[in-house]
């Protein structure tokens, strides 16, 4: 990749501040978005990019954060026409300088599935169109900021990386907790990011430089590329959303990110070009002061860090070696179970329902193995008469909507890997590539593409190798493909193959050995599908947990099994403790310390099941399918339970609510994240239809319990906490009227007034809206009857609701449907009297 000139001589580089701030402080009149400056006043936008660059900065990006094809649809100018005239400006502030100009590109303002309408694809394609207007107007290099899904952001990047040449830069913007709005941690953000190509990533708004400073140390842990940092100054104040951290302070913490790693320094929110230059200076005389001894090896360190920006195609060894999910990262040191059952050979129900298109029973094979203790999810869907180009991805993306493990995607076929691969929301492994040329040159290249561990199996053109020493020859080979295309070999999981020792006897031993020696020369890592060493014979569970245990103490890595077969899983848990990666001995305790069939005789058989023994989650109860955010099974369950004579306010009462009570305790308590939240309400809706359905079949009306207005106020274009708050009171029998986002308060009062609901909602997430909030309320207070008003979002703190005059600050769903209880409660107490 060419690095277009996108390279340091010193270090750090510097990176501008915030755009919207220096907009406000313009005073410049109002248009519907900030990116309509860039054609009305490009001197205004130009001026700011130079103040900028006068204080030091390095790079500073283009007015076209917010600029999409969608948001611009139907405004007065075509987004094409707003990307071009920003980076105009950008560049014309920068001409006669080594500034560069960056592309912004911030999130689409829409839902990502499965929260949300917005599918991978029609994510990818809106940036690619905005991607290639920018590198045609002329853009250096590409920024992507301020992102909260990481789904969103893998969009982004793919369309960056191929549909130009330029550097890219991503940014995403995490809570104090070190997770994202949607629940990615730092670590599977970096997993994700420098798996798919992003040449620097690293952290910028929602918090101040101190807040930041622990979130940077364990990025910066787990990358080797370039992190940047470019933090708010400070936190806002509730009441006015102004920053007030002096610029001397904020330079005085942020360059304490050096120390942690950081080579790219920059500004967000409520930082100026004055803070700019304050950061340049504390950075510039800290170096003066200590050229000598480490901060000078710092210095050039970060030299060759910054310089680092093209990093090309090639894939380095990772600094930290881990998949992940999108809210979980696997460590892949220790022995880890792979789930095997998400694989259709020998299946016959999952046969029939991968061809009828049922993809339910893929993901409750995926929660069963999640909870009989699987580290990640083999994913197989070959079988005759099944698209697997179509169908893998499919049931990746069914998978991921309510499970959290990482996935191994298993196929031969690589265009269904590719399909695959570029869905899933995290950092997958591919099962797999072997000696076969033919395979190489299809499997490797899509490793090196996404980042991806690959599985190597131990055969080519001549079958599977009887002895240990043949095996070793194959991995060696596939070891020295791999390196052709940057691929480390800690990357390789390899599988030195087991067969049925009632055929061919030897080749346990052959197998182990392969193992063994791949351990103790390469220090590899190895994985296998245990049971097929016991095929063909009797007491086959016993057979395969003892072969497993040898192969865990030949140096085995990855065991592929059944995770309900609970001697394979003893065997594991035993296996950890001993070797010490069980610390303390707590994972044993806890599985071993109160199992029923172990308490009277040691001896006693373990009962297992077979692998398509029909699972209890076809007859899943009510609540757990909602928990578990599993529509069809939620909804099955409920009309169960209204054909044995329930009643639908009985069943709404004891089981719907309940189960929603449930699912918000465990959000609020940071056991579930916002996905799991809005598969539950999900779930929750698809049984309110059943029972609205079965209401409406005996002629009677279901009664409201009365009726809400939601709003995102104006000039908010973030509307998720609103739309999860609409789901669960409408779950709980509310009739919502949803204004939708930047929503003007004359419109809420005008619905307010039409429909004379008692209660309204309000929601903003960014401070600088919350003047609107303040307006919709003070408007709302002009009614001679006016409704109770209840806030929330991200901004919003509870004395902030009191001052603007809101009767209840809602943190969370939760406590919106509490007031909407208590609300309703009085109001018709009120009308009984």
């Amino acid at each position: 990749m060419a690095n277009n000139g996108f390279k340091r001589k010193t270090a750090p580089l510097f990176l501008d501040g915030a755009m919207g701030t220096m907009i406000q402080r313009a005073n410049l009149p109002a248009v519907p978005l900030p990116e309509y400056y860039n054609l009305e006043q490009p001197e205004a936008i130009t001026a700011i990019h130079k103040a900028y660059i006068e204080a030091g900065a390095d790079v500073v990006y283009a007015n076209t954060f917010g600029a999409s094809p969608h948001k611009y649809e139907n405004e007065k100018y075509a987004y094409d026409q707003i990307i071009e005239a920003g980076i105009a400006n950008a560049k014309k502030a920068a001409q006669k300088t080594d500034v560069k100009v960056a592309l912004d590109l911030g999130p689409l303002g829409v839902l990502m599935e499965p929260m949300g309408s917005t599918s991978f694809e029609e994510a990818y394609e809106e940036f690619a169109r905005m991607v290639e207007v920018g590198v045609k107007a002329g853009a250096d290099l590409i920024v992507i900021e301020t992102m909260t899904d990481l789904y969103e952001a893998k969009a982004a990047l793919r369309a960056a990386k191929e549909h130009s040449n330029l550097p890219v830069l991503v940014t995403m913007t995490f809570e104090a907790n070190g997770r994202t709005f949607t629940g990615t941690p730092v670590e599977a953000a970096a997993l994700t990011l420098e798996a798919n190509g992003a040449d620097a990533i690293g952290i910028n708004c929602s918090l101040g430089p101190d807040q930041l400073l622990p979130l940077l140390e364990r990025l910066c842990q787990v990358t080797n590329l370039p992190v940047a940092a470019k933090p708010n100054a400070g936190l806002p104040d509730p009441f006015t959303g102004h920053y007030h951290l002096p610029d001397d302070q904020f330079a005085k913490l942020s360059k304490q990110f050096m120390d942690a790693g950081v080579s790219i320094l920059g500004g967000c929110c409520g930082t100026t070009p004055a803070t700019i230059r304050a950061l340049h200076e504390a950075v510039q005389a800290d170096q003066r002061e200590e050229e000598k001894g480490e901060r000078k090896a710092k210095s050039e360190k970060f030299e060759s860090e910054a310089a680092a920006l093209d990093f090309g195609s090639s894939l380095k060894k990772p600094r930290f070696d881990a998949i992940s999910s999108s809210l979980q990262v696997l460590d892949l040191d220790g022995i880890r179970v792979v789930g095997e059952r998400m694989n259709p050979t020998g299946k016959k129900r999952l046969q029939a329902a991968l061809l009828a298109g049922d993809l339910d029973l893929c993901a409750r094979l995926a929660l069963e193995q999640k909870e009989a203790g699987a580290d990640l999810l083999d994913v197989n869907v070959g079988m005759p008469g099944v698209d697997e180009v179509t169908m893998l991805p499919g049931v990746v993306r069914k998978i991921q909507s309510v499970c959290d493990l990482p996935l191994l995607l298993d196929s031969s076929n690589p265009a269904a890997l590719e399909a695959a691969l570029r869905v899933v929301n995290g950092k997958a492994a591919i099962n797999s590539v072997n000696g076969k040329q033919e395979s190489l040159d299809a499997i490797l290249p899509l490793a090196a593409k996404y980042g991806a561990p690959v599985v190597a199996l131990c055969l080519d053109e001549a079958g599977l190798p009887d002895t240990a020493e043949k095996r070793i020859e194959i991995a060696k080979k596939i070891a020295d493909e791999a390196a052709k295309y940057g691929i480390d070999r800690s990357q390789l999981w390899f599988d030195c193959l087991s067969l049925t020792i009632s055929a061919q006897q030897d080749q346990a031993r052959e197998t182990l050995k392969a193992i063994t020696w791949l351990k103790e020369n390469w220090n590899a890592r190895t994985i296998l599908g245990v049971s097929n060493i016991s095929f063909g014979l009797p007491a086959r569970a016993m057979m395969n947990q003892t072969f497993l245990t040898a192969a865990m103490q030949a140096g085995l890595n990855f065991a592929i099994i059944n995770p309900s077969l609970t001697g394979l899983m003893d065997a594991v848990a035993s296996f950890k403790a001993i070797s010490g990666e069980d610390e303390g001995l707590r994972g044993y305790v806890a599985r071993f310390a109160d199992r029923p069939d172990l308490k009277a005789n040691a001896n006693v058989p373990v009962q297992t099941k077979s692998a398509d023994q029909p699972s209890t989650s076809q007859n899943m109860d009510l609540q757990t399918a909602i928990y578990k955010g599993l529509e069809t099974q939620a909804a099955n369950a409920a009309k169960e339970l209204l054909a044995a004579g329930k009643g639908e306010l009985d069943l709404t009462e004891e089981q719907l609510i309940p189960a929603l009570d449930l699912v918000g305790k465990d959000y609020e308590q940071g056991k579930l994240y916002l996905p799991s939240l809005l598969q539950a309400a999900s779930a929750a809706q698809a049984v309110f239809d059943v029972l609205k359905e079965s209401i409406a079949a005996k002629g009677e009306k279901q009664a409201s319990k009365g009726t809400i207005v939601l709003a995102t106020v104006q000039g908010d274009i973030h509307d998720i906490g609103k739309n999860i708050v609409k789901t669960l009171l409408e779950n709980y029998g509310y009739t919502v009227v949803d204004l939708g986002k930047d929503v003007a308060p004359e419109a809420v009062l005008q619905v307010v007034e039409q429909t004379g609901a008692p209660l309204v909602g309000l929601s903003a997430l960014m401070t600088t809206t919350l003047p609107s909030m303040e307006k919709t309320i003070e408007l709302l207070h002009t009614l001679d009857n006016p409704p109770k008003i209840m806030v929330g979002g991200a901004v919003v703190t509870p004395d902030a609701a009191q001052a603007m005059g809101a009767d209840y600050y809602c943190k969370d769903a939760r406590e919106d449907i509490k007031v909407a209880d208590e609300v309703f409660g009085s109001f018709k107490e009120k009308g009984d009297a």
